[in-house]
């Protein structure tokens, strides 16, 4: 399927609608990557919901907050369905702590991305293998690198499709579905995290700024990514 083709399916549709297309069209390879973040949440009550047929899967650094765990634990909890997880290769973390420390990621942004690299995309790139389709919790008004995006793409890199079911959502919306639908969110949101990560590389944002500044704030002016999601 071309991209284009897909796009015009997929327009004017509600986000059920949309993500039941996506596994009619891929069946058993569509995935859904979650950080237990709030516009993560609102992706996973619709698809555990409406038993729609996605992987649904987590990357578990070693390094997250232990409000993180505890949603994870909770939305378990409450809709009853696995959540596969994927852990970084231990011996390439070895190596770098060992080699480095366990904040190198201060020193420098190389060391940065290569931690990034270690903890994230490594299990990232493998939980993708095989998979056509890609969902994620981005949003538009998250960053400036992506209000470039789109709401479909596709990643030449990793050769399949990128969907984001919720790039026109402001946080407001993304807000009032968790209240209205009774979701288990981070409650790290409700002390000034927006955007929440690693806890080394995490914190809290004055209301109003942009909502990535929070992360790897040491590095001014830098892209805030790690790297999943570069336009």
């Amino acid at each position: 399927m071309e991209l284009n083709e897909l796009k015009n399916n997929l327009q004017g549709k509600s986000i059920e609608e949309s993500l039941q297309n996506l596994v009619s069209f891929f069946p058993g390879k569509v995935i859904f990557t979650t950080s237990f973040g709030i516009e993560d949440q609102v992706i996973t009550d619709v698809i555990f919901k409406n038993n729609i047929p996605v992987e649904v899967i987590t990357l578990d650094t070693g390094r997250l907050f232990p409000e993180t765990y505890k949603v994870f634990s909770e939305t378990r909890r409450k809709y009853n369905k696995e959540i596969n997880v994927y852990f970084p290769d231990f011996m390439a973390v070895e190596k770098m702590v060992a080699g480095k420390g366990p904040f190198s990621f201060y020193d420098s942004r190389e060391n940065r991305l290569e931690c990034c690299r270690v903890r994230k995309l490594e299990p990232l790139n493998r939980a993708l293998e095989g998979k056509v389709c890609w969902i994620s919790g981005i949003r538009a008004g998250q960053s400036d690198n992506r209000r470039q995006m789109e709401r479909i793409e596709f990643d030449e890199e990793k050769q399949l499709f990128k969907f984001y079911p919720l790039f026109d959502w402001s946080l407001i919306d993304v807000e009032n579905y968790i209240r209205e639908n009774d979701i288990p969110y981070n409650v790290l949101h409700d002390r000034g995290f927006v955007s929440i990560g690693c806890e080394p590389c995490t914190r809290a944002v004055e209301k109003g700024a942009d909502s990535r500044s929070g992360r790897w704030w040491w590095e001014a002016g830098s892209l805030k990514e790690c790297g999943l999601h570069v336009k």
